[in-house]
């Protein structure tokens, strides 16, 4: 497990001034990578740190700088381009280049000079899929959105028998991810209603899905699980995952074997990696509710119960059509914290290999809908509306009970702890719009 180092030190000031504004989501503390070009190039991608408001392009960087030995052969995967590669290699491996990254960007640095050069506004940048996922497994780790759920189906019994002894997840389809920023057709399936036959058409009960995304770092061999107390090593970071959902197609589809088209359609990452050794300050106890079952042997260790849980703050803003065209900025939906997930980060990689599944770099954990345990803290609009039943009222008059071609939804995440420096993970974003040979409201 990541711990707390020079790299964290809250006085740390950035020559590069925007990420020594306190309300930034990128401080010297921070150091996210991402995969980018110049916007309106035809430049390979490469990738590339967020600090403040701008890019620090590794490429460059690489080239036009001095680094020890140990930080330069580390940055030759990032200067190529290849994340991937970077994130299989050792945890020390990139500690160290960390470390260099917060030493160069820091006020009063030797290499001030020779960086200034290698930055790129992310004004300028268009930013890509961080890196290459090969597969997608979505868990349902947000107990509090898995209870209200349940009850609108099944009001006698929310939870199923195994959701608190089993982490509950499904394979998903890498090849509909995409990096914030995109658009998406009104998904097209199969749906039942009051009529004797199922019906075919654009989704009615389109809705979004708060999540945190885990990336996987180095992986594991085919049939070698790995053991809880060395999950930590395989994670190389977090971003933000908009899981969206046909709730339509889905109540029709779903049984026996579960999610199939209507989560398949689209899901939407934020571009900045955060990094696990950013999140060290942030982790809290992890503890289930007085008269819950313990996790089984394979699935609890003395360092998960001690800081497994991460303390990220979550939102949902929505932005309508009508309020874009008046040039309104998005309303907050609700909030929630990811600490509150029933299952831990690294019970999920100890789960996902104990049949000795192999995992590889790049692969991509969805946490489930992560919603709080109060009255308006639901994740999806599924729950704020009570299955499509109470409309969620907008400050500009207008409703909401599912999603509108238009509407933009945005996902947010930060980490705040007094004496730690604020770091953010940037926005998750993507506009619905109509369904293919759809008039659409843009």
């Amino acid at each position: 497990m990541s711990a707390i180092d020079a790299t964290h030190d809250t006085a740390l000031q950035s020559w590069v001034a925007s990420a020594n504004d306190p309300a930034s989501d990128f401080p010297l503390q921070n150091l996210p990578y991402g995969r980018f070009r110049r916007a309106g190039s035809d430049e390979a991608w490469r990738i590339g740190v967020a600090i403040g408001d701008q890019v620090l392009d590794l490429r460059w960087a690489s080239a036009r700088s001095t680094w020890s030995d140990a930080a330069r052969d580390a940055l030759v995967p990032l200067a190529q381009g290849d994340l991937n590669a970077f994130m299989a290699r050792s945890h020390a491996d990139r500690s160290a280049v960390r470390a260099a990254l917060s030493q160069a960007l820091r006020e009063g640095s030797e290499q001030t000079s020779s960086l200034r050069s290698c930055l790129v506004a992310q004004s300028q940048a268009e930013m890509g899929m961080p890196c290459s996922v090969g597969d997608y497994t979505d868990f349902y780790t947000g107990i509090h959105h898995a209870t209200a759920v349940g009850k609108l189906f099944r009001p006698d019994q929310p939870l199923l028998p195994n959701y608190k002894w089993v982490p509950i997840g499904y394979h998903g389809r890498s090849s509909s991810l995409r990096a914030s920023g995109h658009r998406f057709p009104r998904p097209l399936g199969q749906f039942k209603t009051e009529a004797a036959e199922p019906q075919f058409g654009p989704c009615r009960r389109l809705d979004y899905e708060l999540e945190v995304g885990a990336l996987i770092g180095s992986g594991n061999e085919l049939g070698e699980p790995i053991a809880i107390a060395q999950a930590e090593d395989h994670l190389f970071g977090l971003v933000l995952l908009n899981d969206w959902s046909a709730r339509d197609v889905q109540a029709w589809e779903y049984q026996p074997l579960g999610p199939f088209l209507a989560k398949n359609f689209a899901t939407t990452l934020s571009p900045w990696v955060v990094t696990m050794d950013a999140l060290a300050p942030f982790r809290v106890p992890f503890a289930r509710p007085a008269g819950d079952p313990k996790p089984l042997p394979y699935l609890d260790s003395a360092s998960n119960r001690e800081q497994g849980a991460i303390d990220i703050t979550l939102e949902v803003w929505l932005q309508t059509a009508a309020m874009r065209a008046r040039a309104e900025p998005a309303v907050r939906l609700m909030q929630s914290n990811f600490r509150d997930a029933y299952w831990t980060l690294a019970q999920l990689v100890a789960h996902h290999t104990s049949n000795g599944c192999n995992l590889q770099s790049g692969d991509l954990f969805g946490s489930g809908t992560q919603s709080g345990p109060d009255v308006g803290q639901g994740g999806s609009l599924l729950e704020l509306t009570h299955g499509g039943k109470q409309p969620i009222m907008l400050p500009d008059g207008e409703t909401r009970t599912f999603l509108e071609d238009g509407d933009t939804v945005t996902l947010r995440g930060f980490c705040e702890r007094a004496g730690q420096r604020r770091i953010g993970f940037g926005d998750c974003a993507a506009t619905v719009i109509a369904a293919r040979g759809m008039s659409s409201t843009l």
